[in-house]
């Protein structure tokens, strides 16, 4: 919670220093929907990494899985949501993560 909390404070420091104190008001409006679920996003991803480490996992095949497992994920989400190109190389790289993932949990 620190850490986050530490980051949040000097995030919002660089904030009003790039946009400008008298902006702030202005940018603050701009902001939607998917920046909070954003936020919910990373919660979410460290409280799985803190279950994972309490359920005896490594701390690199913890992060490892889970750093492929959200990037085939982001891959699906920004196909059929933003209409991303998928490329063949990119099918070929989940093949190959899904492959791994096997290989790390034999």
């Amino acid at each position: 919670m620190l850490t986050y909390l530490v980051a949040a404070i000097i995030s919002a420091v660089i904030f009003v220093f790039m946009s400008g104190p008298s902006n702030v008001g202005v940018e603050m409006a701009k902001i939607n929907w998917i920046s909070i679920v954003l936020a919910l996003a990373i919660v979410g991803l460290e409280v799985g990494y803190v279950f994972v480490y309490r359920a005896g996992w490594a701390v690199s095949t913890a992060s490892v899985v889970a750093n492929i497992g959200l990037a085939c994920v982001l891959l699906i989400v920004g196909y059929f949501l933003y209409k991303e190109n998928v490329s063949i190389q990119q099918i070929i790289g989940i093949i190959l993560c899904m492959f791994g993932l096997v290989l790390i949990n034999l």
